[in-house]
């Protein structure tokens, strides 16, 4: 949610970065709220004004009566009953215009970096650097699916039988993988000083409402019935909500967390949900890493978490590119995002594995998440998050890029520790 300073001050900035963003359908929201909200001011000075005047003359009434004046101080408390019964009638406008406001205010989108390329959707995301060398082997890669079957890792038939599509079964060296790649992350970020978390896989729809868009919400979250409960679609939900309402020291910032979860997400529209792989699926498991912070440090920050995405693919021999996402593809609350994309050499082009965003104040507006300045000053925190990894996508990478032609997988030395020394997984053919 941004400054409504912003739409009193600069309406056509405002309307300008929605434009970019392809929503001219939000465009009169901008006038709508700035005059709601010259209503809303309007109203609320008013209340206040006879607010302070039935305070000043009813401050009044004892010194008339001690000098006697019994008839004045009878008609001001006359006055005061009138003021009175004014009063609650501005207090509930005041409230009802401040709710529409709100409302409103929700559903206009972050104002966008400058250097933010401008496209309608992800079909022009910019490619900005490739990291490592993308090799297409000589034999023949098969479909991620068929890797895992080989080892007897992946059973989507069971799976449907019993939850339906988009849910799978994990077993064995492919299982083991798996959860090797999710505590290796979850030591890589330890390691960069991020304080590990386990949180809440449920949260209520005010915290919901608070880290994400009403049209992602639609798209995502699963409601639990007869509950103010939703299941998480990645822990950065949970984790940026832990802050909500919070008055933060400034000596606290930057608060840096990662976070394990299971996450799960309806994915309303998806393409290839049916498919027999794990590429698109209702429940993944998901290392995270979030950020709160100054303002002025937000901007080294985006850096610092892409590069760490791009440092662990790498090291798991895996090469990445970045991707900057246009203004289309942002998402409503973002100021900035990339995607860090892994190598298939089956299909010889990248695929999203990471996503990392600079959500500026428009996140904390919304969940009232401030800090205190050491000269007493209070301001809005700037919130940032990045996946670390998410498998059983990322496997996808990882069997692709670290297969041999006899059908093993090489395991990276960094991955070793969490594998049991093994350097490969065989393919059992008893």
């Amino acid at each position: 949610m941004i400054d409504i300073k912003l739409i009193r001050e600069n309406r056509e900035l405002v309307k300008e970065n929605i434009k970019k963003k392809f929503q001219d359908n939000k465009l009169p929201l901008v006038d709508e709220v700035y005059e709601l909200d010259i209503r809303y001011r309007e109203c609320k000075s008013k209340a206040d004004n006879l607010r302070s005047e039935k305070n000043n003359l009813s401050a009044s009434i004892g010194e008339l009566m001690r000098d006697g004046k019994k008839e004045e101080a009878m008609a001001i408390k006359e006055k005061i009953a009138l003021i009175a019964k004014e009063i609650p009638a501005l207090e509930e406008k005041e409230i009802e215009l401040e709710t529409k406001i709100k409302e409103k205010m929700m559903i206009i989108p972050n104002i966008i970096a400058a250097d933010v390329p401008v496209g309608k959707d992800d079909s022009e995301n910019v490619e900005e650097q490739v990291f490592g060398e993308c090799k297409v082997p000589t034999f023949e890669i098969p479909y991620h699916s068929d890797i895992m079957a080989k080892f007897n890792g992946l059973d989507k038939e069971a799976a449907g039988r019993v939850s339906g599509n988009g849910f799978y079964y994990l077993m064995g060296d492919i299982a083991r993988l798996h959860s090797a790649v999710l505590a290796y992350a979850r030591d890589f970020m330890i390691n960069k000083g991020f304080t590990y978390c386990i949180p809440p896989f449920m949260i209520r729809s005010d915290a919901v409402n608070g880290v994400m868009s009403f049209e992602e919400k639609e798209n995502m979250m699963y409601k639990i019935e007869g509950e103010d409960l939703y299941l998480i679609g990645t822990s950065e939900h949970s984790m940026i909500a832990k802050f909500k309402d919070q008055m933060l020291k400034e000596s606290e910032l930057p608060i840096t967390m990662t976070s394990y979860s299971p996450c799960f997400r309806k994915e309303v529209g998806a393409h290839g949900i049916e498919e027999r792989g794990v590429y698109r699926i209702h429940q993944f498991e998901k290392q995270e890493m979030i950020v709160v912070c100054r303002p002025e440090e937000s901007d080294a920050w985006y850096e610092k978490m892409w590069n760490y995405s791009v440092e662990l693919f790498r090291s798991l021999d895996i090469p990445v590119r970045k991707l900057v996402c246009c203004s289309g593809d942002l998402a409503d609350l973002k100021y900035r995002s990339c995607d860090i994309e892994a190598w298939s050499p089956r299909q010889q082009k990248f695929f999203e594995v990471c996503s990392c965003s600079n959500l500026t104040d428009a996140q904390a507006r919304r969940l009232a998440i401030r800090y205190k300045k050491e000269n007493g000053e209070k301001e809005f925190a700037h919130t940032l998050n990045n996946t670390v990894i998410a498998p059983p996508r990322m496997l996808i990478a990882f069997l692709e890029n670290n297969l041999n032609e006899d059908g093993s997988v090489n395991i990276p030395v960094s991955l070793r520790p969490y594998m049991g020394g093994m350097d490969r997984i065989v393919i059992n053919k008893d």
